[in-house]
């Protein structure tokens, strides 16, 4: 990691600061506060509104523009909450996490994993709240191990590891998941992926996501074929009264001779997986990420990057 700039230094502080103050109040207000602070994200100050808006648009092209402009409003005040929640979380007492959750559909699916003792590949995307999910599991006993990418702020970036640890989750970093991977899997622990952003540089494959294509890590998948442990794909939606419910199902893994269909098909249905839970709840999904930034050559003007249209 490069060394930290004052301006590093700076948006650290803030950023203390702030999570101080909100730590103070109860975490429902807490989480309000987050979306007040989201909204002003979409206006006055429109970060990435354009984007937000266009993809959503691409992605539901029957709605009018005025169910469009909802959405994206709404994105903007679950992100804000899910940003205060997860700064917070690592303040909670494990009753607390658990608490959360309201329930969860399929937790025999991990149970079993555990039970085969060979570790399991999880994996979530960002939709719902995503760090939730993996403090939940953790606090339910569950050995985790979550490959993250390191941010451009180093002082942030050691900051969000640290909460992260003192969840109980293991950080991996993404440049150590393969060997890392290995290693926890053959000890029976779980490893957590969040693969639903392309990447310059990163071993993918295009599969189908809300009526275009989209790049998406091939990783997780090639490492459970190599491996032989499970794909379990999870994610925690929330509910009207704040809490969270978490879904699970087992992502089936076949296995043929050509093992680069096989890490395709996998790849699908994760994205297929995913694009349930968006369709279902659109207000929760991270759309200011360029999702399809990345395209193949070749690809129409119409099935390309909708965020890149004037």
């Amino acid at each position: 990691m490069r060394p930290a700039s004052l301006a590093d230094r700076f948006q650290y502080a803030a950023l203390r600061t702030a999570i101080a103050g909100l730590g103070a109040l109860p975490w429902e207000r807490a989480a309000a506060v987050g979306a007040t602070l989201g909204s002003l994200g979409y206006a006055p100050f429109k970060v990435r509104r354009d984007v937000v808006e266009r993809q959503i648009a691409a992605a539901f092209p029957r709605w009018p523009k005025g169910e469009v402009l909802r959405v994206a409003r709404e994105a903007y005040l679950h992100l804000g909450r899910v940003t205060v929640e997860t700064a917070l979380l690592s303040r909670l007492p494990r009753e607390r996490v658990l608490e959360l959750v309201e329930g969860v559909d399929g937790w025999d699916i991990i149970e079993r994993a555990v039970a085969r003792g060979r570790g399991a590949i999880l994996l979530s995307a960002h939709v719902g709240n995503w760090e939730l999910a993996g403090a939940y599991l953790v606090a339910r006993g569950l050995k985790l191990d979550a490959i993250a990418r390191r941010m451009n702020n180093p002082l942030f970036d050691a900051y969000v590891t640290r909460t992260r640890e003192r969840l109980g989750i293991s950080i991996v970093y993404d440049k150590d998941a393969v060997r890392r991977t290995a290693r926890a899997v053959q000890e029976g622990r779980a490893v957590g992926f969040l693969a639903d952003q392309g990447a310059l540089n990163m071993a993918s494959t295009w599969v189908p996501f809300m009526g275009r294509l989209a790049k998406t890590p091939r990783g997780p998948a090639v490492l459970a074929l190599r491996w032989d442990v499970p794909v379990i794909f999870g994610v925690a939606m929330r509910l009207p009264d704040g809490r969270y419910r978490i879904a699970i199902e087992e992502i089936p893994c076949d296995r043929s001779d050509d093992r680069d269909a096989d890490v395709d098909r996998i790849v699908a249905r994760y994205s297929a997986a995913v694009e349930r839970w968006v369709r279902r709840e659109p207000e929760q999904y991270f759309w200011h990420h360029r999702r399809w930034k990345h395209q193949q050559p070749g690809t129409p003007p119409e099935l390309g990057d909708p965020s890149a249209s004037p």
